[in-house]
């Protein structure tokens, strides 16, 4: 039986993310010609063919699909096996790179890192703020260990098995719009379908789909005037009568809310899911596995 190196897993996969020879050889901070070279000896090594080359670049085919997809399991693997042999050497040391939405970068992150520091002070954070499909892009990529994401009702979710997702909580929406003492909220949540006349603050591309999608839902498209995913600027825009926005309640968490500003609930279904993302396998890493416990206590502070 043919061995199967994790150099040829890595390169499937930055073949895959790059959709081109070139591309995956920057990546890896290879040539081109010696990444062409190994995945030709390969071929022949396996008998199997790995890739696709068209006019329009490099695509994988099953056999490549199917090894790619082993190249963060691999990697999680050898990354549990390394801090394993130095948790039973009683080395308290690691590096967990963390990744995560903008509104969880001023509630949930500040938590998570707050934990890790004080529960395992050995193992070293990053973090970078980015929106979910980047963050999701980054794991694949094996860029970050441990991304926080979110998704809505709605969404169109393709399942991957070389990701483990694990939901976390419900972040409710909330209409923020002119008017009334700062705060306040209405007992009964708001009929979107009241406000068909309002001109509309528009967020990131994904909240701004889902609000095109919501409003849809109650007979009317919105007229969105003005985009921002800043939720301080939505509300400033707001307080100058300059319109009506969505925003989730994690964003209004730490966002202070003017005088003449209203926040009023709005349709439960309209929440959006609180997820925490890592390579599947990678949950046996104790530093991921301490990061995930650490983002379980964190969860708390989901409205």
């Amino acid at each position: 039986m043919e061995t199967i190196d994790l150099q040829l897993l890595r390169v499937l996969r930055a073949v895959s993310d790059a959709g081109s020879i070139t591309g995956a050889a920057t990546a890896l901070g290879y040539s081109q010609p010696a990444v062409s070279q190994m995945l030709q000896r390969a071929e022949q090594r396996l008998g199997h063919a790995l890739v696709l080359r068209g006019a329009r670049g490099v695509t994988l085919t099953e056999s490549g699909r199917v090894l790619a997809d082993h190249a963060l399991h691999v990697q999680a693997a050898l990354t549990a096996a390394r801090e394993d042999l130095d948790a039973v050497g009683g080395l308290t040391r690691g590096r967990v790179r963390i990744a995560g939405f903008p509104s969880a970068s001023s509630t949930l992150v500040p938590a998570v890192l707050a934990t890790m520091a004080a529960t395992v002070p050995g193992v070293s954070t990053t973090y970078v703020e980015v929106e979910p499909p980047e963050a999701l892009g980054m794991l694949r990529r094996g860029e970050v260990d441990v991304a926080l994401t979110f998704t809505y009702v709605g969404d169109e979710v393709v399942a991957d098995p070389t990701l483990l997702t694990r939901a976390i909580g419900r972040d409710p929406l909330a209409l923020v719009r002119p008017g009334g003492p700062a705060g306040s909220d209405t007992p009964a949540a708001v009929d979107l379908a009241s406000l068909r006349d309002a001109r509309w603050i528009g967020g990131c591309p994904r909240c701004r789909g889902h609000l095109l999608a919501s409003c849809a839902s109650a007979g009317f498209t919105p007229d969105i005037v003005l985009e921002t995913d800043n939720a301080a600027a939505v509300v400033g825009l707001v307080a100058a009568g300059l319109g009506v926005a969505l925003l989730p309640r994690l964003a209004l968490a730490t966002t202070v809310i003017p005088a003449g500003v209203t926040v009023d609930p709005v349709a439960e279904e309209l929440a959006r899911r609180v997820e925490v993302v890592v390579a599947s396998g990678a949950e046996r890493v104790p530093s991921v596995r301490a990061t995930l416990e650490a983002v379980g206590s964190a969860a708390a502070l989901l409205p």
